[in-house]
């Protein structure tokens, strides 16, 4: 693969956290174990109660790559992940949630994907696992490419698989909310014109964590529709329309399960 030539890292890896003893080791040797290694870790705390800033303590006393920054307050994932970005040093912006992990070729094979089709957006397709991080088996696929329109359908765009070339997209930051916020900036660039382009390869692990917001079907829904009215402006009609399509993809991917 090509390497790029600048200071610093080429990936930063834009990782929130909060409460996150259980998972973060993991999280975190998953990017250790990435077979790329240009790439720097910001994490960010949002007001551990727990032991988390002390095991992320533990990790960047023994590789510089990996920085931590505390938040005074807990302030929600949106705020944390734009505290992450604005500290970024390098090109590439890679998401990887403080409990989901990646496969050890993700950031080699994404970036060799994204500079040789010299592409802004880029997502993978991915598996996932339960709390315990017992794999389910479940595969979630991706299109090849997905626009503005059709993602406002269904956000087919895993947050762990995201890379961006800030290059391209200039400066990017997610709408202060406290769910969604990661559609809303895909959406966002979509709008812009960008085309999201998806890679086959499974290369993430997204854990499924039944306490989330993402696994509470009904808010996930109601926090759709306020995206489609009060984010993207979109009129009661075209939020309904495209909440429809949202609600049969979903009833879809329940049924086949």
């Amino acid at each position: 693969m090509e390497r790029i030539n600048v200071d610093g890292p080429v990936v930063s890896i834009i990782t929130p956290c909060y409460n996150a003893e259980m998972f973060i080791r993991d999280t975190i040797e998953s990017a250790l174990n990435q077979t790329f290694s240009n790439w720097e870790m910001v994490i960010v705390d949002d007001g551990s109660t727990d032991r988390t800033v002390q095991i992320v303590e533990s990790y960047a006393s023994q590789d510089e790559r990996i920085r931590l920054i505390q938040l005074e307050k807990n302030s929600g994932p949106a705020v944390s992940r734009n505290t992450a970005i604005q500290h970024a040093r390098g090109r590439y912006l890679a998401f990887l949630d403080s409990d989901d992990q990646w496969l050890p070729e993700k950031l080699e094979r994404q970036l060799e994907f994204m500079q040789k089709r010299n592409v802004a957006f880029s997502f993978t397709s991915y598996k996932t696992m339960t709390e315990d991080g017992s794999e389910t088996g479940k595969v979630v696929n991706v299109p090849e490419n997905v626009d503005y329109h059709e993602l406002l359908k269904q956000n087919v765009i895993g947050c762990l698989t995201v890379m961006l070339d800030q290059e391209k997209t200039g400066h990017v930051q997610m709408v202060n909310m406290r769910s969604r916020q990661d559609y809303a900036l895909w959406l966002h660039l979509c709008k812009r014109g960008f085309i999201a382009y998806g890679l086959q390869d499974v290369l993430a692990k997204y854990r499924v964590v039944h306490n989330s917001v993402s696994h509470n079907k009904w808010k996930m829904a109601k926090q759709n529709w306020r995206l489609y009215r009060e984010n993207e402006k979109l009129s009661f009609v075209k939020s309904g329309w495209y909440f429809m399509h949202y609600v049969w993809r979903s009833l879809k991917k329940y049924l086949s399960k």
